[in-house]
């Protein structure tokens, strides 16, 4: 485990004069907090007694059954036996890799991943590799020969880890056809898969695909969250698992921190029972979908010849790539000069690839600080490849061995 370099980014970005295109914080503003405080003080006066108390590692039975009614909107059927609750999905995620992995086992993942899975898998010496990904999701022939190659030397693959919803960091969306395939490799290779969709019901355009839970189950550990579309410091998420692996992940639960809040998960249950949720997402969406149609238009209108990005259906980010010879890491301090702050490329990647690449999240800046954030970084850019021009791409590279430790964020 190593230091992040990102909590101090974030000390930077959270100075007003900045403009924080980095962290993937949802805006929890948009909530009616008066309302939410109201349900957290009914809890307490109704239900004190048990809301104080030490709960189930396997979750409330009640807030489990909400669960399953809220998967059903992505189409995923399930019963409240084969939900675990975890401290967000990110438990869940530590707790498979704990029951699944041991030193030196194979974890595929896409290329780029979700940084804090990367970190998560290299905390139990898992063998973390790469496959690539197009504007289509992960590459299937690719995933295919990765297998092969790893049964071949006699290694174990214990789980392709995916985000196929509107990928953190790439914003893709693997297509129907593509989570067939990918189904069809690991199922033919008996592998697991491990589905994250903590943004799956964030959707501003196109049409939903289908969980790759809903088309394999027996094959598939499906994680949830609410941080997203509720808020992430109440810290409910859930991994939905056949029965004898969740029987598993339930006792790892246990060794790791014994039971759940009950406070936290008996004030979203009454915020499940009783406050119009539904309408809740759809708000969001809305303001998200703004958010993200006013840095696209940005990038579009502002950014400089050899620069290309995603364009994202849903979720928070956008991942763009930088001109040759422009280094997205090295690049960082001159953007913070310039009043912005994103996350470079490297992160991303447990092999030292992306640094000619960066994320760029749209969730918590205003539309007008969104545009502007774009205009300061277009002058970054510019200065490095002013420099890049003047004295070559490797005044722009760090030298070796000199990449900070891997972050650790949203």
């Amino acid at each position: 485990m190593v230091a992040s370099e990102v909590r101090a980014l974030f000390a930077v970005a959270s100075r007003p004069e900045i403009v924080s295109l980095a962290g993937g914080m949802p805006n929890v503003a948009a909530l009616p907090l008066d309302q939410i405080g109201d349900l957290a003080k009914d809890v307490i006066s109704e239900e004190g007694a048990a809301a104080l108390q030490y709960g189930s590692a396997q979750g409330d039975p009640v807030l489990r059954e909400q669960i399953c009614d809220y998967m059903t909107l992505e189409g995923v059927r399930s019963v409240p036996d084969d939900v675990i609750v975890t401290v967000g999905s990110q438990q869940a995620l530590d707790l498979i890799t704990r029951v699944f992995v041991d030193p030196g086992d194979i974890v595929l993942t896409e290329a780029p991943t979700y940084v804090t899975a990367i970190n998560t898998f290299a905390a139990f010496q898992a063998d973390i590799r790469h496959v690539s990904m197009d504007d289509e999701g992960v590459d299937a022939d690719e995933l295919d020969r990765a297998l092969t190659e790893a049964a071949k030397a006699g290694r174990t693959v214990k789980f392709f880890y995916t985000i196929p919803n509107f990928q953190n960091p790439a914003g893709i969306t693997m297509s129907a056809e593509r989570r067939a395939r990918v189904m069809e490799v690991c199922e033919r290779h008996d592998v697991l898969i491990v589905e994250d969709n903590p943004y799956g019901l964030l959707r501003y355009d196109g049409e939903p695909q289908p969980t790759l839970y809903s088309q394999g189950e027996g094959n598939v550990i499906y994680l949830g969250s609410l941080s997203k579309t509720l808020s992430p410091g109440l810290r409910i998420g859930w991994a939905l698992a056949p029965s004898a692996v969740r029987a598993k992940l339930v006792l790892a639960a246990e060794s790791a921190m014994l039971s759940h809040s009950t406070f936290n998960q008996l004030v979203v249950r009454r915020y499940l029972n009783t406050f119009p949720w539904r309408e809740q997402i759809k708000t969001f969406n809305s303001m998200y979908g703004e958010r993200r149609d006013a840095l696209l238009g940005a990038l579009n209108t502002m950014m400089p010849d050899g620069c290309t990005w995603t364009r994202p259906e849903g979720g928070f980010f956008v991942w763009a790539t930088l001109p040759e010879g422009i280094d997205a890491k090295a690049m960082l301090p001159r953007a913070v000069n310039h009043r912005v702050a994103y996350v470079p490329g490297t992160g991303f990647f447990a092999d030292g690839r992306g640094r000619d690449s960066m994320r760029l999240s749209f969730c918590y800046p205003t539309p007008e600080q969104i545009r502007e954030g774009v205009r300061r970084l277009v002058g970054a850019i510019e200065g490095e490849m002013d420099l890049r021009d003047t004295f070559g791409p490797a005044m722009a590279t760090p030298t070796e061995g000199s990449q900070a430790p891997t972050p650790d964020l949203p």
